[in-house]
């Protein structure tokens, strides 16, 4: 007899070599089962995983993450999103899973909570500030929602301070990049820098995403549909490649298969390392893509129309990490200058 488990989560996984499996979850952020459906073991293991869940203890901390995890709030996340936000959950319950909620009035629980941050700092403090963040986002849901009195994590400020106002994409950078590097990865850096869009968008990007003139693409952490007007330089080298289509996504391993993003990383890195290129990421190429719009004299509006920004995301960018390192910009805005005071017309 076939017997149906109520929640249980399938997640199929590509491996780097290409194949596929399939995982199995009690629920989702659950803990993995072993085996597969209709197996003694896994049974077993879900009706156990089931069993220490209803008897978790209420008035925990435990308690408001079960709840946050099966809210709309957190089923409504990116898929890549909620990976890592189950990921930093499960060093929350390690941590302060039977932590009493009657104890988060308390001033000493701030301090107790800091304290657990500032340990992980002692190994990474950006990834203490992501995991934190994580915290505070759930217990700032849980207090909206009145399921506690106080919320010891609100505003917890940053550890990790990093400015990428110096990663800009030089010509130079580009061309000892596209120097060395293989087709599949100049095709790589072109989509990067020519649309300014996320290294993940681009990796899941299909031939039928682009007519021959636009891209169109859904992005995956926002969920902003934005069409692209393809670049002639960019519709060479596609146009190049879609005579060869050896897959559905147009960035391809040399197997012909669709990148992962660990796989895709490693071979970036390798081609860098070629290229002697230093400092710089692949993300990079999306703030690239901005201050090259920017200094060719596009509005925020039409930049944003390019990245999917919203447009105060635009103008803080621009303000925050690129504009302000570029000497371009303050030539020209001298030029105008010396233009205007001089009573002649502004160059363009």
């Amino acid at each position: 007899m076939k017997v149906r488990l109520k929640g249980v989560n399938r997640v199929s996984v590509k491996l780097a070599n290409g194949d596929r499996v399939t995982y199995y979850y009690a629920w989702k952020g659950g803990p993995r089962l072993p085996g597969k459906p209709g197996d003694p073991e896994f049974i077993a293991a879900y009706n156990a995983a089931v069993a220490q869940k209803a008897k978790q203890p209420t008035g925990t901390i435990q308690a408001i993450l079960n709840a946050y995890q099966d809210s709309p709030k957190f089923n409504d996340l990116a898929p890549r999103t909620r990976k890592d936000y189950v990921n930093h959950i499960r060093k929350i319950e390690t941590e302060f899973g039977d932590f009493p909620l009657a104890a988060l009035h308390d001033r000493r629980t701030r301090a107790e909570f800091l304290g657990w941050r500032d340990r992980m700092a002692v190994k990474s403090r950006r990834q203490a500030d992501y995991v934190f963040a994580t915290f505070a986002a759930i217990m700032a849901w849980a207090f909206d929602r009145g399921l506690t009195v106080a919320n010891p994590c609100e505003r917890p400020g940053k550890l990790y301070r990093a400015s990428r106002s110096d990663s800009i994409w030089t010509q130079a950078d580009e061309d000892a990049l596209l120097k060395v590097a293989p087709p599949r990865i100049r095709l790589a850096y072109l989509l990067a820098v020519w649309t300014g869009q996320r290294q993940g968008d681009l990796l899941r990007l299909t031939w039928t995403a682009y007519d021959g003139s636009h891209i169109r693409l859904k992005q995956g952490k926002t969920g902003r549909r934005v069409v692209i007007p393809v670049a002639g330089v960019l519709k060479a080298a596609l146009d190049e490649a879609a005579q060869d289509k050896k897959a559905v996504t147009i960035l391809t391993t040399t197997k012909g298969t669709a990148w992962t993003g660990h796989g895709f990383s490693a071979t970036w890195r390798k081609t860098l390392a070629k290229a002697q290129v230093t400092g710089l990421t692949f993300h990079d190429l999306r703030g690239t893509a901005v201050t090259r719009l920017a200094i060719a004299g596009c509005s925020e509006a039409e930049i944003a129309t390019f990245t999917g920004h919203s447009l105060r995301d635009v103008g803080a960018i621009l303000d925050a990490h690129y504009l302000s390192r570029d000497a371009r910009l303050a030539e020209s805005a001298l030029s105008k200058r010396e233009a205007h005071e001089a009573g002649t017309k502004i160059p363009k």
